[in-house]
């Protein structure tokens, strides 16, 4: 999943959307109400796309967890973050078998679980791959563009253009100067 410009900030239920960068605090607005608000220095922001999941093996990014979250449940929507701590654990044991069991602790399952559902609902959940897919997409048809572009500028007929006379620059010298000072006497 790409979670560009999606920020969790400690203390609030809910996502934000960054939207500017102010001088003592970051403006972000609420993806559910939509409401802008300034997170101070003091507020712990941190952006999805830079959180991990600890796995057995290397620690897996949040973006691809979900990508299992997705695949688990066909493009739907999860189980609730207030189901009990047994059927949490259970059902992420299932979609991401080689989570660190001892390291994953059962609220960071809710928040991953209750950010998939924060996202599917307001349909931001985008696999990477399609998102992959739509810009070699558009790469191509820049591509034709500029090539017909070019070939719109080889078929012109080319006009002929004149050389442009350079006027010789000369520095006056010093005698010259003088001539002239001593004309206007």
């Amino acid at each position: 999943m790409n979670l560009k410009d999606i920020l969790a900030i400690s203390g609030e239920g809910t996502l934000f959307k960054f939207i500017a960068q102010g001088k003592n605090a970051v403006i972000v607005e609420n993806l559910e109400t939509g409401r802008r608000i300034s997170a101070g220095a003091t507020a712990k922001v941190s952006a999805l796309e830079e959180i991990s999941i600890f796995t057995t093996g290397e620690d897996m990014p949040l973006g691809k967890v979900m990508d299992k979250i997705w695949e688990k449940e066909n493009g739907g929507e999860t189980l609730s973050y207030k189901l009990p701590d047994n059927d949490l654990k259970k059902y992420f044991g299932e979609a991401l078998p080689e989570y660190d069991k001892d390291r994953v602790y059962t609220s960071d399952i809710r928040k991953v679980l209750h950010w998939y559902n924060i996202l599917h609902k307001l349909n931001l959940l985008v696999k990477e791959e399609e998102e992959k897919k739509e810009e070699a997409g558009t790469e191509e048809v820049k591509a034709e563009a500029k090539v017909k572009a070019e070939a719109k500028v080889k078929a012109a007929p080319k006009e002929k253009k004149t050389p442009a006379v350079k006027k010789a620059k000369v520095a006056p010298d010093k005698t010259t100067v003088r001539k002239k000072a001593s004309k206007s006497e």
